[in-house]
This record gives structure tokens, sequence and C-alpha cells, in this order.
């Protein structure tokens, strides 16, 4: 049984000890005091602050072990299976980390004039250039920081498009379907847009005729993932962008669901006209807790112009690449600079090293793997695929435990707490809400038979243990975890994110 690392959880701050010190900065010099007390003539004086800041006090020894010890205490792909869906946390190869630490790597800075930077420069064009290749499109920026960030920019610059043409008034409404990610909706209600959702078919694909009669001329574009958060590559793919480019809407790609799709179909080949990269999810970067990330977008000749800018650029003349700011309807910078460069430097990493076939080669063994897995677990008691299932799926699948909530009273939320106690990371779990108790699950490329056959077996465990009434090892945990079972709910609604409100409970609480 899998038992988590535990240490004594007490937050840096109950650790200070008055007096201790860690690192001590050199006196300023009367040069340096000088220039600090002119700084502050011209800060405004509400902008200052009068008390010193409340920092812990620990020897240089306390830091390390505090923080080496809550490592320990995390969970990571490094550390064991991680199929949480549409997340593709795959293993991330540790070259792609050691190429950001190079000298010539970490030493640049922004402000640079380009005739110093063509090296870094050069690795931005030609990464852009290649992810033109990969989806299809015709110009790619760097600029978006996320997933999320990169649908912002890819909606905003549907509404330039129809801006541009004086449509903004009629054009107010975006497609997306009901197994859609979150972020899609919340994305088109930023950029002032009305969501109207699709259902699904009972094969798991977007109803085309609900998609008929939904798309109307206040159709501004579509927001489509595919394959779709089922794991269920959307058949009827052209035909639907064709009705959207009908009444001159655009169409939008998620990339989230890439890693399925690399070097096997192209985006632009079936019809998108913006799409968006999650490079720390398929290209190669440790992601989780908020980051890092990078959400490069790209798009097809027409919709060049409303790039954010600058874009990078290369004059073959002059042998020379630059910072191309002629996008004359750009809906402006996204992003503070040009990009987030280390992330853009490990996928540059990891698609040179792989190559072309290379990248068809982890498309295959990520949709292998979800097949192998998909086709197991459905034939556990208590668990079943509701829409795939007696067919393909392509990278991640959706298992539902209805049948195991029915008869035993054990919700997808129980089995997922089990697995932390069997050293598994659990899946995703109730999304996408059209299927009830929803494990989503994506095994990844990265990850051998063994690995999956192992995950497969504790899914039995669990069933046997259903069935048999030996429910209590699974209602319990996680038992072996640095943390127990939370509140959920509380935790949501209540949450506790600060030392300073650590403080404000205790003294409520008194």
């Amino acid at each position: 049984m899998y038992k988590q690392t535990t240490w004594e959880k007490l937050l840096i701050f109950e650790q200070s000890t008055p007096g201790r010190m860690g690192y001590q900065l050199d006196e300023l010099n009367e040069k340096e005091k000088s220039f600090i007390e002119k700084a502050k003539l011209r800060i405004s004086p509400e902008m200052l602050r009068e008390e010193p800041l409340n920092l812990p006090e620990l020897s240089e020894l306390d830091v390390i072990r505090h923080f080496t010890r809550l490592s320990q205490m995390n969970y990571g792909v490094d550390g064991g299976f991680y199929p949480l869906g549409s997340c593709t946390m795959k293993y991330n190869p540790k070259i792609c980390d050691l190429v950001t630490t190079y000298p010539k790597a970490q030493n640049i800075h922004p402000y640079q004039s380009a005739d110093t930077v063509q090296g870094s420069l050069q690795i931005m064009y030609e990464l852009a250039h290649w992810l033109v290749e990969l989806s299809g499109m015709s110009k790619v920026t760097l600029q978006p920081a996320a997933g999320a960030h990169g649908e912002y920019t890819g909606i905003m610059i549907i509404r330039q498009y129809h801006g541009s043409k004086g449509n903004l008034g009629l054009k107010q409404e975006i497609i997306v379907p009901d197994s859609a990610h979150g972020t899609n909706p919340a994305t088109a209600s930023m950029c002032g847009f009305k969501t109207v959702v699709i259902p699904s078919h009972e094969d798991g694909c977007i109803d085309l005729e609900a998609m008929r009669t939904a798309v109307s001329e206040k159709t501004a574009g579509i927001m489509l993932t595919n394959p779709n958060t089922l794991g269920i590559f959307e058949q009827n793919i052209e035909e639907m962008i064709k009705i959207i480019h009908e009444v001159d809407g655009l169409a939008y790609y998620d990339g989230a669901n890439f890693n399925a799709i690399m070097g096997k179909a192209r985006p632009g080949d079936m019809g998108f006209d913006i799409v968006h990269y999650n490079l720390h999810k398929t290209f190669a970067t440790p992601h989780g807790g908020g980051g890092p990330g990078s959400g490069p977008v790209g798009v097809i000749k027409k919709l060049e112009p409303f790039l954010p800018i600058p874009t990078i650029d290369f004059n073959v003349e002059n042998d020379e690449y630059f910072f191309q700011y002629n996008h004359p309807k750009t809906i402006g910078k996204v992003r503070s600079y040009f990009g987030n460069f280390s992330i853009v430097l490990r996928a540059y990493t990891y698609i040179l090293r792989l190559g072309r076939e290379g990248l068809k080669a982890v498309s295959e063994m990520a949709v292998l793997n979800a097949n192998y897995m998909m086709s197991k677990t459905q034939l556990i008691r208590g668990f079943f695929v509701p829409y795939c299932g007696s067919s393909f799926c392509m990278h991640e699948f959706v298992l539902s435990a209805k049948p195991l909530t029915k008869d035993t009273n054990l919700s997808a939320l129980d089995v997922s707490k089990y697995l932390l106690d069997r050293g598994v990371h659990p899946p995703t779990i109730y999304f996408p809400l059209i299927v009830p108790e929803a494990l989503m699950i994506e095994p990844t490329e990265t990850e051998a038979k063994k690995t999956l056959d192992q995950f497969i077996e504790i899914l039995a465990d669990v069933s046997n243990l259903a069935y048999s009434g030996q429910t209590q090892s699974i209602t319990d945990a996680p038992q072996n975890t640095s943390v127990r079972r939370i509140d959920d709910v509380k935790a949501a609604r209540k949450p506790i994110i600060s030392y300073r409100m650590l403080e404000q409970q205790k003294s409520e609480s008194k």
C-alpha cells in the first residue's frame, strides 16, 4: 500500500524565531542610500509602506528543510501516474528543462534590441513556423500565457474581425457544445458574447440538427475541441464548420486535446480559422497549480492583421529576425513583452528532439493507451463508458461510476479518494457534466502497459470491495496521504489561503 511522506505541518511563519537569519545583504553605501531616498520622492506617499514587512525569521537550514519537506509531501508526475483527463499530465523529458538553464537563455532581457538576441528570435520564429505546420494555420503569435489566455486572444480576434466589418452589433453569439471545457463559455462571456449551448448526440458528438437550428446571422463563431472532451473525434466536423462559415462566423479550435492528433490531422485542414495550443500540456512543460504555461494562437491568412503585436518575422535580404508590428487591425498586446520564453524554449527542444515522425508516434501511443484502458475498465462491475464504449476513443475516455453509485452508494469522489491511498493521482471527476459520476481518464503516451494494468487493477479492487460490502476503506480514504479527506464545500466557500487569514480565523474562534 502506498504511503506518502508526512511531516509536522507548520507554516513557515509558525516556525519563525526572532533573531534567526538565513541571509544578510551588504550595508548600502552612500550612493545607494541617496538613490533610494530620491526614488521615494517619486512615489506617492499612499503607496509607501510605513510598517516593516512581517516576514518569518529562519536560518538557511530551516528554509531548506521546510521547502524540501513540502516537496516530499506533494504529488507530481515524476512520482507517479497522473491520468488527469483533458490535462495531458505526461512525463516531461528533463532535457527540455536543462536547456532553459543555459546562461545564454537565462541572461537575456526583453528590452534588448533585436540585433542582440537573434538566437532567441530564431527559436521563437522557428517554433511558430512548426506550430503553423502542425495546425494548418498561416501565422502564430506566441504571446498568450496559458490555454485560457489563448482562448481569450482567439475570441478577441473574432470580435475584432466582426468589428472591422461593422457587424459587431449583430454578431453577438458564440456556439459551444455541452461537453466543452468550462473556460469556453467563460471566455465567450468575458469577450462580450452570449453563449449558445448545443447538446451532444447519443454518439457523444455534437447534435448536427440542433446546431443547424441554433446558428443564425447572430452567430459570431463556434468554439470546439476535436477530439472532444469525451475523447471522440467529431465525424461531422467539416459540415459543422461549413454551417458556421455560411453565416460569416469563425471556427475556433481549442487545442486542449491536440496531443491526440499531432502529425495525424490538422485543424486548418478541417476548416478551423483560429487555433490555440497548450505548449505546457502537449509540448513538454511540467504544469499544474496555475503555471507555468504558454498558449500560442494561430490564424488563417485573412486574420493575420488582427494578431497581437509584435510577431517574429525574418528578413531574407538582411538575414535577420525582427519584431513585426505591421498588423494594422491588431487586438493589441495580450501579454507583456513577447511570450513566456522559457516555455517556448522547452517546446522548441521537445519538437526538435522528436521530429515529424516522433510527434506522430506520440499521438499514436496516446490513443493506443487510452483505448487499451477503456476496453479493460468498462468490463469492471460498477463502471461503464456511456458514449464511445462500443467503438474507439482517441487520447482519453470518460468512465461513469453511476452503476457503482446506484448499487453500493459509493461515488466517483469516493473512488478518486481511494486512488490516492493506492499511490495514483485521481482522474478528472464530474466532468464533462453530461456524464453522471464521471471519471475522465487520460493515460498519455508516456506510461508503460504495466502502469496502466496497475490502475485497472485498483479499479477492480474498488469494485470487489464495494460489492462485497467492504466499503469503509474506500469511504475513509485517503488515510495514507499527508492531508486526509477535506471538506470540499467548505474549502471552496471559505478558503484559507494566507497566513493573515489563518490568524484571523484563530482570533475569531477564541
